[in-house]
């Protein structure tokens, strides 16, 4: 497992960690088990993760959710990759495993209350 030193957070930049395929998604999983939380900032994500029509977010999310890995994605614009993406972020600003954030601030905040 990789962390760092904030708590037990993983830091995907930090870490080398990314989601731009399907393939990425098992080894992010396996990488963030038994950790305090998962940080992805808009780099960490490849175009396809954006469009929803691919799947890949939805996937990713199911199984992050599956695993019981709290993620803050953090994205300075939610609405940038259009209305449909804007939408989906503006739903998790509130979830419980899945949150959509302004800053690395705000997901730390968030990651290390729980």
């Amino acid at each position: 497992m990789i962390m760092n030193e904030t708590g037990g957070l993983i830091i995907a930049s930090d870490s080398g960690l990314c989601i731009r395929s399907f393939s990425d998604i098992p080894a992010l999983i396996g990488d963030c088990i038994g950790s305090g939380g998962l940080i992805l900032n808009e780099n960490d994500l490849g175009p396809q993760f954006f469009d929803l029509r691919t799947g890949l977010a939805g996937e990713a999310f199911q199984k992050f959710t599956n695993y019981r890995i709290r993620v803050a994605i953090v994205l300075q614009d939610h609405g940038a990759y259009g209305e449909r993406f804007g939408e989906l972020a503006n739903e998790h600003r509130s979830h419980k495993m899945i949150r959509f954030v302004f800053s690395v601030d705000e997901a730390k905040s968030w990651l290390l209350s729980a």
